[in-house]
């Protein structure tokens, strides 16, 4: 029979997981979120301007918060920048045939 505890004992204090739970909590992000509300809050109550700034300052706190999202983005960023290269190449590739078959089709039609 196993016995599984439903509580924790208050005197039980780690400082290891207490400086974990600190670091999860990212002040950053709650200003970037902040302040992006009250960018939109401000565009919304006509404030164009002031609105613009506080949105583009929340936007870049944001980005400041979330530094390795943007490494893996950044770094991400050149293959997919070859597949759209790659793409756009089998679609100038088609768009030739279809000319030269237009072509062909012109000249047996003006006989």
């Amino acid at each position: 029979m196993v016995v599984v505890p439903l509580h924790q004992q208050a005197n039980d204090f780690d400082p290891e997981l207490r400086a974990s739970e600190a670091e999860g909590m990212s002040w950053v992000g709650y200003v970037a979120g902040g302040t992006l509300i009250a960018g939109g809050l401000l565009l919304l109550a006509g404030k164009r301007r002031a609105g613009t700034v506080a949105a583009a300052a929340g936007a870049a706190l944001t980005l400041l918060d979330q530094k390795g999202t943007l490494n893996a983005w950044w770094n991400a960023l050149p293959v997919y920048i070859d597949d759209i290269q790659r793409l756009l190449d089998q679609v100038q590739e088609t768009v030739e045939e279809i000319a030269i078959q237009r072509e062909k089709l012109h000249r047996i039609m003006a006989r």
